[in-house]
């Protein structure tokens, strides 16, 4: 690891080391997160906040320009249609800072990630 890069405890750690605009953003889809998934735990995996359920169920990240939503391939495969105005790739998507978080398409991605995982045999 990086020994410049923090290494942050808690999603609030990390939330706070942001802007106050990026803290905003991250608060709010940590708080739709938390809605579809009320029983996830949260905890700080690869130095992002996880949500974990069963396994991890999505990641968020705060970067200069975007949020970074990480619900897994299976979690992009399913709204590939509703996530092509944005840029994303096999297991993860960029949501512009200047726009406002895509709230709907977030709560249907945790959704099908709570579905898969309460599914799953882990």
């Amino acid at each position: 690891m990086d020994k410049n890069k923090p290494e942050y405890q808690s999603i609030d750690e990390y939330i706070h080391s942001f802007p106050e605009h990026i803290q905003k953003k991250l608060v709010e889809i940590r708080e739709v997160i938390r809605e579809q998934a009320p029983q996830a735990r949260e905890k700080i995996s690869w130095q992002m906040p996880t949500f974990v359920l069963n396994g991890n169920l999505v990641h968020f990240a705060g970067y200069a320009k975007h949020i970074g939503f990480y619900p897994g391939p299976s979690g992009i495969d399913a709204f590939k249609s509703e996530l092509s105005k944005y840029k994303y790739a096999k297991g993860s998507v960029q949501f512009p800072m200047e726009e406002p978080l895509p709230v709907d398409l977030i709560k249907k991605i945790v959704q099908l990630r709570v579905t898969e995982n309460l599914n799953s045999k882990q």
